[in-house]
């Protein structure tokens, strides 16, 4: 049986027939050919599928399809902006904390989350954040950099940006 699903996906309304079975995974990567999450495990270890749905990271692998029903998706490709990719895509170039890059989609919108609601967070809240991500090549410092690195960036810019706005 298929059903309509109509949703937000990274800023633009999506309708899309999905088979009742379908995860939003699925969705995602054969029905809109958004590629950039990961089919890892497909039982929710791994987090390489990690979106957020209504800015929550959540795992699209075991979330059924017709649960995005007129809510909003964020996967990785809705990240960066026509100005450029986001602090955290460009930290994590520069930190070298993607190396095989299977992981890197799901603890990019993982982190996000994390700083979309802490933009000074500890390691440790870091840890947590990306607790539900694993990787296999990194070894997670340089995850955790460069985290903290987007996050310092994504402060500087809010802070230069109340300037602006009371000067």
């Amino acid at each position: 049986m298929w059903s309509l699903v109509r949703f937000e996906l990274n800023q633009d309304r999506r309708e899309l027939g999905v088979a009742s079975h379908w995860t939003l995974l699925e969705a995602l990567r054969y029905g809109l050919g958004m590629t950039g999450s990961k089919q890892g495990c497909d039982k929710g270890d791994c987090g390489a599928c990690t979106v957020l749905l209504d800015g929550e990271p959540t795992l699209s692998c075991i979330t059924p399809a017709l649960e995005a029903e007129g809510r909003r998706v964020t996967s990785v490709e809705g990240l960066a902006t026509a100005e450029g990719p986001h602090p955290l895509q460009a930290a994590f170039g520069e930190c070298g904390a993607a190396q095989c890059g299977f992981c890197t989609p799901g603890i990019l919108m993982s982190a996000a989350a994390l700083l979309d609601r802490n933009l000074d967070p500890t390691r440790d809240e870091i840890k947590e954040a990306l607790s539900g991500n694993l990787c296999r090549c990194t070894g997670y410092t340089k995850i955790l950099d460069a985290v903290e690195l987007a996050a310092r960036r994504l402060r500087e810019a809010e802070q230069a940006e109340d300037e602006r706005a009371t000067a």
